[in-house]
C-alpha cells in the first residue's frame, strides 16, 4: 500500500476532541459576531446587543450558549451583566485542527511526491 492511501495516525486525531458544545456555539453567525465584539474586552449585555437585529432577550439566550460551550464567562456588576471571552475552547479546537492539517499536509505531500514520480518509458 502506498503512503497516499496509508490512513495509519488518522485515528489520533480522533483523540482529544473538545467540546462538542464549542462547535454547535460557532454554528450561529450572531455568537460569532458576539466572540468578535468581546475580543476588544469585556462588555455588557446592553452594549452587546446593539447593531443586531434581534432584540435583547434573543442575544441573552445566544449568550447562554456561549456560556455553556466555556467561550464566555459572565461577571455581575451591580445590575448589569458583563460577558469577558475565554479564549481557551477556542485554543482547543485549534489544536484539534492542527492535527488535521498535519495529516492533510503528509497527504499532499506523498501525493506530490507520486506524481512527480518519473514514468517509466
Amino acid at each position: 500500500m502506498s503512503d497516499f492511501v496509508d490512513a495509519s495516525g488518522f485515528s489520533d486525531i480522533l483523540i482529544g476532541v473538545p467540546n462538542a458544545d464549542v462547535f454547535a456555539a460557532l454554528a450561529n453567525p450572531i455568537r460569532r459576531d458576539l466572540l468578535v465584539r468581546l475580543r476588544g474586552g469585556p462588555c455588557a449585555v446592553n452594549e452587546l446587543a446593539r447593531g443586531f437585529d434581534v432584540g435583547r432577550p434573543a442575544i441573552s439566550e445566544h449568550l447562554q450558549v456561549l456560556r455553556a460551550a466555556r467561550l464566555v464567562r459572565e461577571e455581575p456588576r451591580g445590575r448589569e451583566r458583563y460577558y469577558h471571552l475565554d479564549p481557551r475552547p477556542l485554543a482547543e479546537v485549534e489544536t484539534w485542527l492542527e492535527a488535521f492539517t498535519q495529516y492533510w499536509d503528509r497527504r499532499l505531500e506523498a501525493l506530490d511526491d507520486l506524481l512527480n514520480q518519473e514514468k517509466p518509458k
